[in-house]
This record gives structure tokens, sequence and C-alpha cells, in this order.
């Protein structure tokens, strides 16, 4: 009987639980280790998923559970700062017509729901542990863990973030960069009339937004220019935000009731990568956020990692051969869809950096996003 492949998944956040479970249901042998003994599960605040990252949560097998924990729409709403809506326009369902334009949801219970696929799947898991590689050669790759266990792969998936020492271990030397930009999120109570994701441009921040992510909860955010966050006390974060919001009307108000502990918000700067070339060195690839990352500004960030660990599972289960030739066509595949991507995300951002009044946002939105109705 023919030995089942080894792979060592490097990170259990949305692209490595998902390229883990795809590729356990295809027979492979998968290891997953992930430095935070807590796997994240209790990390962020919202997470807004469009149609065409719906698509690959249904082929992981969890639409069913991700749908009855989030809050489903299909329109955006912009608006004055006082509240006053300018002008709702209507999702594009990048994922096709039958699954919702966009789903909004805690990020903490999508990574659980992710997490009881991954031990469903029957995949090694490692908490509190990373991954150093030790060498490879055509046939694969020796790593050692930190926790002291050695062992050999056919091949390593890199899927351990932005800042990813698998990356820079195996001589790729892209970093990611400020855009210029900071956001600031937090979880609060959902205000009944909040039904959709509004908008509001201008006032005393960039961007102030909301997302429903249940029928009993929502996330809030606003945008600024990036800070020294070594200045800003962790203690007054909620007053931070709240200086922010309590300029804003309409639903903002309420939120703003809600915004009291600090420790529940999230400050964070906007950055931008795309590694270019290739996402591959001998037997080691990278996905997700270890390869390209843009500023949230089309909520396509999570998508584009979900989309490529459907791609590179569906390319190495098809394949006879895990050669440089695969994984650079895999490269190819991706670097089409996700430059258009991270190139508008941050040009909308870099819009309102410069104070461009004409700038043609929805315009440049909605052609990016229909790119996103075919398949990855």
């Amino acid at each position: 009987m023919t030995q089942p492949r080894t792979v060592l998944v490097v990170g259990g956040g949305a692209a490595g639980n998902a390229v883990t479970v795809l590729l356990r249901r295809a027979g492979v042998a998968v290891d997953l280790v992930e430095a935070k003994a807590d796997w994240n599960a209790t990390a962020g605040s919202g997470i807004t998923l469009q149609g065409n990252a719906l698509r690959v949560l249904r082929e992981l097998g969890v639409w069913d559970q991700v749908e009855a924990s989030g809050f489903g729409f299909g329109s955006v709403g912009i608006t004055a700062p006082d509240g006053t809506v300018l002008h709702t326009q209507d999702d594009l369902r990048t994922g096709g017509d039958d699954l919702p334009a966009t789903v909004g949801m805690r990020r903490p219970r999508l990574q659980q729901i992710l997490i009881e696929a991954v031990r469903a799947s029957g995949a090694s898991v490692r908490l509190g542990t990373t991954a150093e590689i030790l060498g490879q050669d055509a046939d694969g790759v020796s790593v050692r863990l930190s926790d002291g266990n050695e062992g050999r792969y056919d091949l390593v998936v890199a899927a351990d973030g932005l800042g990813s020492t698998t990356r820079s271990a195996i001589g790729i030397t892209a970093k990611p960069e400020p855009t210029g930009m900071a956001i600031w999120r937090v979880a609060a109570p959902r205000p009944t009339g909040v039904v959709r994701t509004d908008l509001a441009y201008g006032g005393p921040a960039y961007i102030a937004g909301y997302c429903p992510t249940s029928e009993t909860t929502l996330y809030a955010y606003v945008v600024e220019a990036n800070r020294d966050r070594a200045s800003i006390p962790a203690e007054s974060y909620a007053d931070e935000m709240r200086r922010l919001t309590q300029h804003y009307g309409g639903s903002w108000p309420e939120i703003t009731e809600h915004i009291t502990d600090p420790a529940k918000v999230n400050y964070t700067w906007f950055d931008r990568m795309l590694v270019e070339g290739s996402w591959h060195r001998g037997r080691v690839v990278l996905v997700g956020d270890a390869a390209h990352c843009c500023p949230p500004t089309l909520a396509q960030g999570a998508a584009m990692s979900l989309e490529d660990a459907w791609v590179l599972a569906q390319m190495l289960t098809g394949a006879d051969e895990w050669d440089d030739a695969l994984f650079q066509a895999y490269y190819e595949r991706r670097i089409a869809r996700v430059r258009p991507v991270v190139e508008a995300s941050v040009q909308i951002g870099q819009w309102q950096l410069d104070e461009v009044r004409d700038a043609d946002v929805p315009g440049l939105m909605a052609r990016t996003m229909t790119l996103l109705r075919d398949l990855p």
C-alpha cells in the first residue's frame, strides 16, 4: 500500500485550518502546529465574510454553522457623519446566487467552527508549538518543533500570518508595510435598526462603520491616521475610541454607550504586502497573510486566505508530482486574483489620506468585486 503524503501546516488561522481540512479529506496525513496555546479561540471582535469566502466555507462543510451563527445581509449604506443615509448599494453576490452577499459574524465563533472542523478531520494538532526548517531537498523538508519533536514532511505549508517566521526562514524578504491608517475595533450589542454595514466617511475619522455579527451583536470600527501605538496606553483604548465615535449620529450613540472596557477594544495599523515572483521555496509554500495582506477596505482579507487554501489543496490533491512547476502554477493562479484586491484595497485608503474628493470609490469596489464572482 502506498504511504500517504505528509504535510506540516504551520499556523492555525483561517488559511491553515482550511487547508488542513481539505487535505485530510483527500487522505493526506497532516500535522498542524499553532504558536498560540489557545489556538486564537478568543481573539478578535468581528469579521465580514463576503460571498467568495462563504463559498469556501461551504466547501469545508461548515456553511450551516456559519449561517446559523452569523448575520446575513445584502447591501451597504453610505451615511453622513450625522447618520443621514446618502446612498444604499446592493452587495454583489460573489459566491453565487445561492449564498448571501455578506455574512457578519463574531471572529471567535468562526475560529471555533474551523477548530472543530480540524479536530473532526483527524489531523494531528500541537498547540503552543512553533516549527523550524532544518533543511530540505527535492523529496521533502526536515523540521524541528519547539516541543522537541523532529519530523520529515513531503510539504510544509506556511500559514503563520503577517509576521511569518517561516517566510523569512526560507529567504523570502517581503515584509508588511504600514499604509498610514489604523483601525479601532470593538464588539457591542446590536441596535435593532442595524441590519447591514453602514459606513460614514468624514467626521473626526476617515471611516466609521459597523457590521452586524449575530441577532444580538455587532462589531464597530473607526479608521484614523496611524499613531505610535506605544504612546497609547492600553487602559485608555475605550476612551480613545469613544472620543472618535461620539461625534457620529444614527446608531452610533447607542453603540458608543457600550465602548467602556479597554480590554475589548483593539487597535491595529493597516498594512500591505504582496510577495512577488513565487510563494514557495522548494517544498515550503505560503498561503494567506504569509503571502499577502491589505487594508480591510474591501473586506477581502479572510476571503483571499480561504481561497488560497482551497486552490492549493485542489492542486496538491490533483497532482501526481509536487514540484516547482506545480507550486509556481499555484502562484500564477492566485496572483492574478489577489493583486487587484490588494491594489484596490490600498488605493481606497490612499484616496482618503490624500483627500481626493472625487475618487470613484464605488466604481473601483464594483469592478474589483465583479472579478471575484468567478471561481478562484
